[in-house]
């Protein structure tokens, strides 16, 4: 059996009742919601939206890096995006502590040396996401057009609450 076996005999059954032929890749509700990559994390759930509603881009902390930005671009001018989510979650992994932490427990796990990555990880939470609010704010491409708020969500309550405004 193969490695992904599995997840294509499950797409075999979606793709039996798959009932969105030719829709098309904008999002309907104009909004971004930029998360985790947390399987917690259920996105169209969380802001009562379905298929086709929302862009989502999913980063390690729910970071905005150089790629995101891209994305968040893409969105912006091709893709109806009016509004972006900057979201963050309570017990992250990439909040429990500093980029020397996730590399040691890289290292300590598999042997890896990932010293030489980035990967943006930092317990101050807010501080994150203002740094992350603002560099979309100071980009034109998005900030001209989109609304680009910071949002909480509690992985035990399922409450989503906007940090900054």
């Amino acid at each position: 059996m193969g490695a992904f076996d599995d997840l294509l005999a499950n797409n075999r059954a979606y793709a039996e009742t798959f009932d969105h032929p030719g829709l098309d890749s904008a999002a309907h509700s104009g909004v971004l919601m930029i998360t985790c990559m947390d399987t917690r994390i259920l996105t169209h759930e969380i802001l009562g939206l379905t298929f086709g509603d929302a862009n989502i881009i999913r980063t390690p902390g729910g970071r905005v890096a150089r790629s995101t930005v891209a994305g968040c671009i893409v969105a912006v001018q091709l893709l109806g995006v009016r509004r972006i989510m900057v979201t963050q979650h309570s017990r992250c992994a990439m909040a429990s502590g500093d980029d020397a932490a996730i590399i040691q427990r890289i290292r300590d796990t598999s042997g890896a040396d990932a010293s030489k990555i980035r990967f943006g990880a930092c317990p101050d939470q807010l501080r994150t996401m203002q740094t992350d609010v603002d560099r979309l704010r100071k980009n034109p491409l998005v900030a001209d057009q989109a609304t680009i708020g910071g949002f909480f969500y509690d992985v035990d309550t399922g409450r989503l609450t906007q940090w900054i405004k």
